[in-house]
């Protein structure tokens, strides 16, 4: 089985602090840089699985970059380089403090908030009688809280101005960015016969100006559904083809596991481990529209911080 890794502790010359989020490593570089490390740690339900999905890291910041450059002409993002097929090194930003979630279909939590009565999710209100998987009127942002720990939680744009989350006039940025995104994103998934379902995109404020962060269109991320196919099985009332880490999630709600107190996470055997790493490599393949290009993972850790001291070295 090819090699995944799971954690990162490097050193480098003028590093300040390490963040260790769910999937990512970020290192900061004299309150400059960011270098991010993607690795192959895989969250389902805000909580890290206890193995790790060869080439998943690969698959997240390679799609990552392509769509960081396909829309750096509606905003300016973070990225500087890509110095490593893992690795994603950019501007240091102040990260707003809620995740810009926008949905165009009632699938994943939207379906299961409405399946279980409620007819408002974040302040926008949904009509009766829809069905799973339905598209929605229009576009809808849902977004969430950027919790450190523990689970991402819902919250209304009122919520986030009263709040001080965000100012009014920098949620209004916030808004326009995300509809505009998400337009490109939709754009870009059709041509390649996908829909973009549902994502989520962060910002950050660096040098006084709004710029996109952290990854963007990736299946960690988002959500598509594939177009061929979408009326029929949602006439006949079969479930979706879909493009996420969905089957992650339903692979572990069929284990009695939803990330709750009390919950234990089921164990992954090997074949599952390499099933889900076959299908990050068909996402990327089917998202991309080129070929996945398997990155040896054989001494990677050296491989990684070898390619990141180059940079640094060169920059």
């Amino acid at each position: 089985m090819a090699q995944a890794i799971v954690k990162t502790n490097y050193e480098f010359p003028g590093l300040k602090n390490l963040y260790v989020g769910k999937v990512r490593d970020v290192y900061n570089i004299d309150d400059k840089l960011l270098v991010m490390v993607v690795s192959d740690r895989i969250s389902a339900f805000d909580v890290v699985l206890p193995r790790g999905i060869p080439y998943k890291g690969q698959v997240l910041n390679q799609i990552a970059t392509k769509f960081l450059d396909a829309t750096k002409d509606i905003i300016p993002n973070w990225k500087i380089a890509s110095p490593d097929p893992m690795v994603t090194a950019g501007r240091l930003a102040e990260p707003f403090k809620v995740e810009m979630v926008i949905r165009a279909y009632l699938t994943g939590h939207a379906w299961r908030e409405y399946n279980s009565g409620k007819r408002t999710l974040c302040g926008e209100k949904l009509p009766d009688g829809l069905r799973e998987h339905d598209k929605l009127p229009a576009p809808i942002i849902t977004p969430t809280t950027k919790a450190a720990f523990g689970h991402d939680e819902d919250i209304s744009r009122e919520e986030i101005i009263s709040s001080g989350l965000v100012s009014e006039a920098d949620y209004r940025k916030l808004e326009d960015y995300t509809y505009r995104l998400f337009e490109r994103g939709t754009e870009m998934a059709a041509e390649r016969g996908l829909i973009l379902v549902d994502t989520k995109y962060e910002f950050g404020k660096s040098d006084g100006e709004i710029i996109l962060i952290d990854e963007i269109h990736t299946p960690d991320s988002s959500r598509y559904f594939y177009a061929q196919g979408y009326e029929e099985r949602q006439n006949k009332g079969e479930q979706q083809k879909q493009l996420s880490k969905e089957f992650v999630r339903q692979w572990l709600i069929e284990r009695n596991f939803q990330g709750k107190e009390g919950q234990t996470v089921p164990e992954m055997p090997d074949d599952f481990v390499m099933m889900v790493s076959e299908r990050y490599i068909e996402l990327f393949e089917n998202i991309t529209g080129e070929k996945f290009q398997r990155a040896k993972t054989e001494g990677i850790e050296s491989r990684i911080f070898n390619n990141i001291s180059s940079f640094l070295q060169n920059r």
